[in-house]
């Protein structure tokens, strides 16, 4: 049996929380579970795209996943569709998972926490029924903070593979 992940900075939230404190503190368990997914392994490891298949690596995760904070709330719940990418092309599919030849992995850390720290502050001002617009709709904190739980789960998910494929650690 694989053992749970413990860790000081990853708290399951309790069961009987409201419901936006139950949405922040799942995003932000799902924030640490794919930090610390990427702890104790060199560039290499982080870097490595063990599925021969796949464009996914745990720098890649990372990098992309700073993408979706930026994305849902600037450029959706802020209103903000001119926000510019980090890395990300559109020009070139995935192009902020690979190269990765030259990615820093200290600098695309600090990003994507900066892009965590940012969402915080935004929907600090907003209500749960607030919206922003996507694809010409409306959409609601609500539906942000749940599809970004189900984003950070969906690819915490990868990582966990990656992770066993690079150096055969589980639960970690």
């Amino acid at each position: 049996m694989v053992e749970d992940l413990e860790d000081p900075r990853r708290q399951e939230p309790t069961f009987l929380l409201g419901e936006r404190p139950m949405l922040e503190a799942w995003l932000e368990f799902h924030r640490t579970t794919l930090l610390l997914k990427c702890e104790g392994l060199d560039d290499a490891g982080r870097k490595a795209r063990p599925v021969e298949s796949s464009l996914l690596s745990l720098h890649g995760i990372v990098r992309h996943m700073a993408e979706v904070e930026r994305n849902w709330f600037h450029r959706v719940l802020l209103r903000q569709p001119e926000t510019t990418p980090i890395w990300y092309d559109p020009a070139i599919d995935d192009s902020e998972l690979v190269p990765l030849d030259r990615a820093d992995w200290e600098a695309d850390l600090a990003a994507w926490q900066a892009e965590c720290d940012a969402s915080r502050t935004v929907a600090a001002d907003h209500g749960l029924d607030d919206t922003g617009i996507r694809h010409g709709e409306p959409c609601s904190l609500r539906w942000i903070y749940v599809h970004m739980i189900e984003e950070y789960a969906r690819h915490n998910g990868h990582a966990d593979l990656i992770r066993e494929l690079v150096d055969g650690k589980v639960g970690c």
